[in-house]
């Protein structure tokens, strides 16, 4: 009797330790489970804020690559305009060929605009010239054209001397 209550108890401890294994198995699997999810949801988001960072890098080169071009364009324009101001100081001191580059300009602005009636801002040294080529110009636009055109020297505006 006492073997089969040994026996009995035997299997029953064995019956438990079956079950409680059993139960450890599945409550380490979900354990798992959750950590190896836990563990992608924060490679998700270091992913995320490692592809944002080299977004934010790449755009910020990028910028700064525009404004270093920007920087050296805007340079290169003063550059030009400084020496083209410096050729129109250098081409006033030629008369002939400063009344020749005043006629053309003003024939260009009649041609760009195409108004009956305009208006030219000079200097005030360059009034008389800016005259004689207003006249020039009209005459050649009309010839041109076919249309009048009338322009004057607005005296209230006049531009800065300059160099």
């Amino acid at each position: 009797m006492t073997a089969f209550i040994k026996q009995e108890a035997t299997e029953k401890a064995r019956e438990i330790e079956i079950k409680a294994d059993a139960e450890f198995a599945m409550e380490k699997s979900k354990l798992v489970r959750q950590e190896t999810d836990s563990i992608d949801v924060t490679y998700e988001k270091k992913f995320k804020q490692a592809t944002m960072s080299q977004q934010i890098t790449r755009s910020t080169v990028a910028n700064k690559t525009r404004l270093k071009v920007l920087g050296a364009r805007q340079a290169l324009l003063d550059d030009i305009f400084e020496a083209a101001a410096n050729k129109l100081a250098e081409a006033a001191k030629n008369k002939s060929q400063y009344a020749a580059t005043l006629k053309g300009l003003v024939l260009e602005g009649f041609y760009a605009l195409n108004e009956p009636e305009l208006q030219v801002r000079a200097r005030k040294a360059d009034y008389a010239a800016v005259e004689k080529a207003i006249a020039e110009a009209a005459k050649e636009y009309k010839s041109k054209v076919g249309t009048e055109i009338k322009a004057t020297i607005d005296k209230e505006n006049d531009l800065p001397s300059g160099r």
